[in-house]
């Protein structure tokens, strides 16, 4: 198994990520990022290369566009040990993203607002992200993902035993993204569910 190499963090709950960010930062782990989580990283003094400038295109659209693009993906999602992947990714320039860590927008904290409107609550479904967890648990035997704080410290002890995860580990963890994908899918389209679309308001359920 070939050490993690290469990070990319997204957070929007960022608790613990200093810690966790600096020991990888120690171990030699070249770190992605975006946005405001690059923001706090280099806050906490640590040598970070955003996205935008890894892909070579910008985020855009009002951030709705930042991780979505073959060289994230690509990177990701081939599989280490098939020639015709790596040949591939030779060919395209693409380079292996070995850990994911990611958390998601707050959809469930934002509709919990009275007030919050039907544009607020579709601006807080997260596109990119789930996108990203989806890929990478797919890829669980080449990629350790992480959608939990609490697993950060298992995560750092693997890596400065062997250079990488365990396959046991990353397949806990893959099991951890599908649990909070398909949470996180069924909590919007229950909200959604409530909404009279003509009125913008909810519907009572009564």
């Amino acid at each position: 198994m070939q050490k993690i190499e290469r990070a990319l963090i997204s957070l929007t709950d960022k608790a613990g990520i200093e810690g966790f960010a600096t020991e990888l930062a120690t171990l030699g782990v070249e770190l992605l990022s975006t946005g405001g989580t690059a923001k706090k990283l280099r806050d906490a003094g640590l040598a970070v290369m955003d996205v935008s400038s890894f892909t070579g295109f910008p985020e855009m659209l009002d951030g709705r566009v930042k991780t979505l693009h073959p060289k994230v993906h690509g990177g990701i999602l081939n599989q280490r040990a098939n020639r015709d992947h790596q040949q591939q990714c030779a060919a395209h320039g693409l380079k292996n993203i070995d850990l994911i860590a990611v958390n998601l927008y707050a959809f469930a904290k934002t509709v919990a607002d009275p007030n919050c409107s039907l544009a607020d609550a579709i601006e807080n479904i997260d596109i990119g992200g789930p996108t990203m967890l989806r890929a990478a648990a797919k890829n669980f035997h080449d990629v350790t993902v992480i959608v939990d704080p609490a697993d950060y410290g298992q995560v750092i002890t693997e890596i400065k035993a062997a250079g990488n995860t365990t396959l046991k580990t990353r397949f806990m963890l893959m099991k951890k993204v599908f649990a909070l994908t398909a949470a996180y899918d069924t909590a919007i389209s229950t909200w959604l569910e409530k909404v009279d679309l003509e009125n913008n308001r909810f519907f009572s359920g009564e």
